[in-house]
């Protein structure tokens, strides 16, 4: 399956200012009700940014340092690596949220939280935006960036950038679920 370059950075571009709006809209939201849970061993709306800003932590450095570092020309086409297709689709939000395990690190529950969590969420958001920008510039196939889960896998940065945002969207409609919810 292949893509045209540009589509796909726009597609992803429009996604990520979709959740940087959402985001903006939770500022004005008490603590108290984005702490609220639906049930017992649930996230809140902050611990689904809380656990999307470990993500960003991890992924904005590393997506910035591989194309920063690249010398590499823009392909017109992206296509998607085996791996990191897998793993961009498994992020895909169904119309029924199927539950995944998150690692350890990455799960936030029990926290304290405020809405220092949506600031950041926004401006880890702002940052993608930026890199989609540059990643205009480079070449999504042959650019490569390390997992989160382990620094000796690989995936192409365009399955990457996917994969990140496809994440986000995933755990900003849990977000909003919970919030309709309350």
């Amino acid at each position: 399956m292949k893509m045209s370059t540009p589509q796909l950075l726009d597609e992803l571009k429009s996604l990520t200012q979709t959740h940087l709006k959402y985001a903006e809209n939770l500022l004005q939201e008490t603590d108290e009700k984005l702490n609220s849970r639906m049930s017992e061993g649930s996230w809140s709306v902050l611990e689904c940014l809380e656990h999307l800003n470990r993500y960003g932590d991890f992924y904005i450095p590393e997506i910035n340092q591989r194309i920063s570092s690249s010398k590499t020309s823009p392909a017109p086409v992206f296509k998607p690596g085996f791996l990191g297709n897998y793993f961009a689709k498994s992020m895909q939000p169904k119309d029924k949220l199927n539950k995944m395990k998150t690692l350890k690190g990455m799960d936030p529950i029990n926290s304290q939280l405020d809405k220092r969590v949506v600031e950041k969420f926004i401006r880890q958001q702002s940052q993608f935006l930026d890199l989609l920008e540059k990643a205009a510039s480079a070449n999504l196939n042959t650019i490569k960036t390390s997992v989160s889960i382990s620094k000796l896998i690989k995936i192409k940065l365009g399955d990457t950038f996917r994969f990140v945002i496809y994440h986000n969207q995933r755990h900003v409609r849990q977000a909003d679920s919970i919030l309709k919810n309350l």
